[in-house]
């Protein structure tokens, strides 16, 4: 095995930049919407990345984006510790477009004044347009938008013009005379704004003169090439999950560099009913790959004894599998690169990115959890790429559609959807729950109409009667989303049919189980998972 070499690979720049020359960035100011705003971008085929609020001008002078766009946020710009930006980005001359706090931080900066209003606006209202030029080119008179804020600009200078208003908020839409600095009040990147990707559209095209070239089949072509290139003549690992992530890296990979790649596959006792079984049958048959499989469950439920804070399962789950992962990879003559799939929400949420958002809001194993050690250098080729975006490069590649439109499933496994202590006993209730709950929405030809649908244990017990007798057993919540981009996302309106089977055949063919129920909790503000 060569020397350690823990450098942190990905592509030699950003995709954006490899590919296209441009791209718009996003700073990130606490929104709940950050990452939709940035998918919202790259849907104009145009490569957009989240950049922690603080980032310098001087920094973003070095980055040149073609546009900035300021997210909202929960805070108010008056607050102690409120965040705010280096206002000497308004004088780099890149356009910038702020939205709700980022629109009040950009008043506020260049000489407008923010009021808190006496009550907090949320939800539908009527957008008439001032002026149909800019923001609003090929957008009728009055449109229908998504507000959400408590402050809002009360005046503005002389160097503002309005551009738009509702019956409560006079400068819904403003841009500055000089500068190129536009602010809208309303969110434009939720589905609740009709005409909010057009207006995106027309920053990003019309005002930042962005051209439509982020594709991902040339992605996939620069990766390739980039993979071949950084890889040479050596030897790649790569841990296969069963999801898509991982599916899709191994195919890139194996498009790249073919035999010299190695599966490993850790059975962590935390996969769903069969899980173990698909991905031989996948990555031996399809790819034909070098798949080395660890069987580790008794290993794994050891380290999660008695365990049952959400954060310390991930945390030990993490350990253990980069514990058996070196096991194994050491097993393997000249292995010197690791694959991942870690994708770009990953980045973002786990703080891993020194330009991106500060804030760490789950621990992903796969993200910085590599210790000096282990000796591999890193390959994450999917790093800069959203959920959607992965399922349609696997297509590209030529992927089963069977695997690429597989429901997502979280890399710590049944473990997070167990709620409280994880055990051998509970794991084996929870998975054949799951597989019910797959089945019946697969039989009833919905599976492709939901985005991810799963059974989660609860760590509760309640009352029951079975066969005249009394019971105290287990609850199972059912859970099932629908969402474009795992974002935002709402619950999944099942027929009522398709629900009273489910749970007739979980409290009858499932030991231990009594009570079924159905979580209609939307994202936000719950999230997809239970931990």
């Amino acid at each position: 095995m060569s020397e350690p070499n823990t450098a942190e690979v990905t592509l030699t720049e950003t995709p954006g930049e490899v590919l296209t020359g441009q791209r718009i960035v996003v700073l990130d100011f606490g929104s709940q919407y950050a990452q939709l705003i940035a998918r919202r971008v790259r849907e104009q085929k145009v490569y957009c990345q989240i950049l922690r609020h603080d980032i310098t001008a001087e920094r973003l002078a070095e980055l040149a984006p073609k546009g900035i766009i300021l997210s909202g946020g929960p805070a108010s710009v008056y607050e102690t510790g409120a965040p705010r930006c280096d206002p000497g980005l308004f004088r780099l001359g890149i356009p910038v477009l702020g939205i709700c706090y980022g629109m009040q931080l950009s008043c506020d900066a260049l000489g407008g004044k923010v009021d808190n209003t006496p009550s907090r606006e949320y939800g539908p209202a009527k957008c008439v347009i001032n002026k149909p030029e800019s923001l609003f080119e090929g957008l009728p008179g009055e449109i229908d938008v998504w507000m959400s804020h408590g402050d809002q600009i009360s005046s503005v200078s002389d160097e503002f013009e309005p551009l738009a208003h509702t019956s409560s908020c006079p400068f819904a839409a403003i841009r500055h005379r000089e500068l190129p600095v536009f602010g809208i009040q309303f969110h434009p990147e939720v589905t609740h704004t009709p005409l909010g990707g057009m207006l995106l559209e027309n920053f990003v095209r019309k005002v930042c003169g962005c051209e439509p070239t982020w594709e991902l089949s040339d992605f996939a072509e620069a990766t390739i090439s980039n993979i071949r290139a950084q890889v040479g003549q050596r030897r790649v690992i790569c841990g296969l999950s069963g999801g898509v992530d991982s599916s899709v890296v191994a195919a890139l990979l194996y498009r790249a560099i073919g035999p010299q790649l190695s599966c490993i596959l850790i059975d962590n006792g935390l996969l769903r009913k069969d899980e173990q079984t698909m991905v031989i049958r996948e990555f031996t048959e399809h790819f034909k790959t070098d798949l080395h499989v660890v069987h580790a469950e008794d290993r794994f439920l050891e380290t999660l004894d008695g365990i049952s804070e959400p954060q310390e399962k991930r945390r030990r789950i993490g350990h253990a599998f980069i514990d058996c992962f070196k096991g194994e990879a050491l097993k393997i003559d000249d292995a010197h690169f690791l694959a991942q799939g870690t994708l770009y929400p990953d980045v973002i949420e786990s703080g891993a990115d020194p330009d991106g958002p500060a804030a760490t809001i789950k621990l992903h194993h796969n993200v910085g959890g590599l210790p000096e050690e282990l000796g591999f250098e890193l390959i994450e080729p999917l790093r800069d790429l959203f959920k959607d975006e992965v399922r349609r490069l696997g297509i590209e590649l030529g992927l089963p559609e069977s695997l690429v439109w597989r429901h997502p499933f979280p890399g710590p496994g049944l473990a997070v959807r167990c709620l409280g202590e994880v055990t051998r006993e509970n794991l084996d209730v929870l998975r054949e729950a799951d597989a019910i709950v797959v089945s019946e929405i697969q039989a009833a030809g919905l599976y492709r109409e939901t985005s991810q649908a799963f059974a989660v244990l609860l760590p509760v017990q309640s009352v029951g009667v079975m066969g005249d007798a009394r019971t105290y057993d287990n609850a199972i919540a059912i859970r099932s989303v629908n969402t474009n981009d795992f974002m935002t996302a709402d619950w999944s309106r099942l027929p009522y049919e398709l629900l009273a089977r489910m749970s007739s055949r979980i409290i009858n063919e499932v030991k231990g189980v009594n009570r079924v129920c159905y979580d209609i909790s939307s994202k936000p503000p719950a999230t997809i998972e239970w931990e």
